[in-house]
């Protein structure tokens, strides 16, 4: 059953996956900031929103995804906010990257105008948003998400569920430690064997010819031999959600000394001015 959704939030992931949202027969209307991407979806069957607003008024379903906490905060709750449009029998569904903590305080101010909330980041990156393989990581009343999994499976694979508010969020955050660290030790022995003495090419097919061979270590196999990281997920945020699990896991009392580690380099990577490439650049805050 087609169902009408509002879409905050056109970038690299947004709008992959609003195209997706439009070929299973969904009406959408969207808003973006700039102007460009949304003039590309309107080609493609949506409607364009003048501001986020409108986009919620229209939606039964409102999709957020967006780029942190302040452009949530900006995009939901400003002047001409969406939150403005919210009210009871529409369901806002956060799929942007936040902290848990900003994960239940948007909840508690949506669930207040009557509205619905789900708190669901992907993971996944470009081609996953652009093929509908995301996973898509769940966190609310078991109802509401049942309610709008017909529109989340148009966008990925699955639905995972994590738990109340704010938890699809620490899945995020938590899962993405492990994302980083892959992708750090992979470009760690590569710096290590060039050094060495070794070609990255010959290190690469040895990698990726035995049991160490996954599919994101494939994904990135193009990037470290051509030495260009095109973004499918910036290293801005890959530093940001790391940012985020060092805060949860300071809060918790949690030991995480690979965190330690990984949270400065990714940020060093953001500091040098490398933060609009895809993280696999991580190679390059290594010397």
């Amino acid at each position: 059953m087609a169902t009408k959704i509002g879409f905050l939030g056109l970038g690299i992931m947004g709008a992959a996956m609003s195209r997706n949202c439009l070929r299973a027969g969904h009406e959408v209307m969207a808003w973006n900031r700039s102007p460009g991407p949304a003039q590309a979806l309107a080609e493609a069957g949506a409607r364009i929103a003048a501001t986020p607003a409108e986009a919620a008024a229209f939606g039964e379903t409102t999709i957020c995804m967006l780029t942190g906490p302040e452009a949530c905060q900006a995009v939901l709750f400003g002047p001409d906010g969406a939150a403005k449009s919210l009210g009871p029998g529409k369901t806002l569904v956060n799929m942007s990257t936040i902290s848990p903590a900003y994960a239940r305080e948007a909840a508690t101010k949506v669930q207040a105008t009557g509205a619905d909330y789900v708190d669901a980041p992907v993971s996944g990156s470009k081609k996953p948003a652009e093929e509908g393989t995301l996973v898509i990581l769940a966190g609310g009343d078991e109802a509401t998400i049942a309610a709008v999994e017909p529109v989340l499976l148009c966008m990925g694979k699955q639905v995972a569920r994590c738990g109340e508010v704010g938890m699809g969020s620490t899945m995020k955050i938590t899962v993405n430690v492990l994302l980083g660290a892959m992708v750090a030790s992979l470009a760690e022995t590569l710096r290590l064997g060039e050094t060495l003495g070794l070609s990255r090419e010959a290190l690469l097919d040895v990698v990726l010819a035995g049991s160490m061979s996954n599919t994101l270590f494939r994904l990135k196999d193009p990037m470290f031999r051509s030495d260009a990281y095109p973004p499918q997920f910036p290293a801005k945020h890959m530093a940001k959600d790391l940012r985020f699990a060092v805060e949860a896991a300071a809060g918790a009392g949690a030991a995480v000394p690979t965190l330690g580690v990984l949270e400065p380099l990714y940020r060093k990577l953001v500091e040098t001015g490398l933060g609009e490439e895809d993280f696999a650049a991580v190679i390059k805050a290594m010397g």
